[in-house]
């Protein structure tokens, strides 16, 4: 299960760099939500992504995710120690701070140019992050980290990058493949098998018909000719010796 989250991450990764052109170091913003559910099930973020990444990161936070955090009292007052370890980005919201989703989405913008990652637990920032494109979205399930398949929105914008940009035929091959891996093969269109038409008949030869010789035609009938027989008859003995004796006596 573990490898085939991993490789999932990378296809989906891949799809990011080549599409939306995301390098390392990655940044990823953090809100109380993903640090209180990682508190719960011991995970290190520190430590587990960018091992699950594969590559340098950039864990950050901002002010209002701080102040979100603390104002929801004792609770998740180990998740806003947690925040308070990462880099905080300036969000211009001071002094008066908005909720993390806002300030987050403030962030991003309508095409994520800075290339952030957000990390969080909240379905109400997800299904925001889920419009922009080229966002990708992280949460933990249980213990694990994990990189959400990219929306419906990036694959579409992937698909503009491609009719744009993409100019030769190795690059269109190669975002091909990208896709197949990232959302799987499209469903093949199924063919009409042709139903096996016999020969043109224009195209048929004709057979010619070989002239027959009369002479030949007269020996073949003749030949084909069968003689009639007579059935022969059988007469018993009796009748034989009556018919001699009566002969015989007329010659007298």
């Amino acid at each position: 299960m573990k490898i085939k989250r991993y490789k999932h991450a990378r296809r989906y990764l891949n799809f990011y760099r080549n599409i939306f052109h995301f390098r390392d170091p990655h940044q990823i913003l953090i809100d109380g939500t993903f640090t209180q559910m990682a508190l719960r099930y011991k995970t290190d973020i520190k430590d587990q992504m960018p091992k699950y990444l594969g590559g340098e990161v950039q864990l950050l936070t901002t002010k209002c995710a701080i102040a979100e955090t603390e104002s929801l009292g004792s609770e998740l007052y180990g998740a806003s120690l947690i925040l308070k370890r990462f880099l905080v980005r300036k969000c211009g919201h001071r002094p008066n701070p908005v909720s993390a989703s806002k300030c987050f989405m403030s962030l991003v913008g309508e095409k994520n140019e800075n290339h952030y990652f957000v990390a969080t637990q909240d379905p109400d920032l997800s299904r925001e992050v889920h419009r922009i494109p080229g966002t990708p979205l992280v949460y933990i399930n249980f213990n694990a980290i994990v990189l959400e398949k990219p929306s419906a929105f990036s694959q579409h914008e992937g698909d503009e990058v491609a009719t744009q940009s993409v100019t030769s035929g190795h690059q269109t091959d190669t975002l091909k493949q990208i896709k197949k891996s990232v959302f799987g093969e499209e469903e093949q269109k199924k063919r009409r098998r042709r139903k096996q038409k016999g020969p043109n008949p224009l195209s048929v030869k004709k057979k010619k018909k070989k002239k027959v010789d009369p002479s030949q035609m007269r020996k073949k009938t003749e030949e084909g000719k069968t003689r009639r027989t007579r059935k022969k008859v059988k007469i018993a003995k009796h009748v034989k010796e009556h018919l001699q004796q009566k002969a015989t006596a007329e010659n007298r």
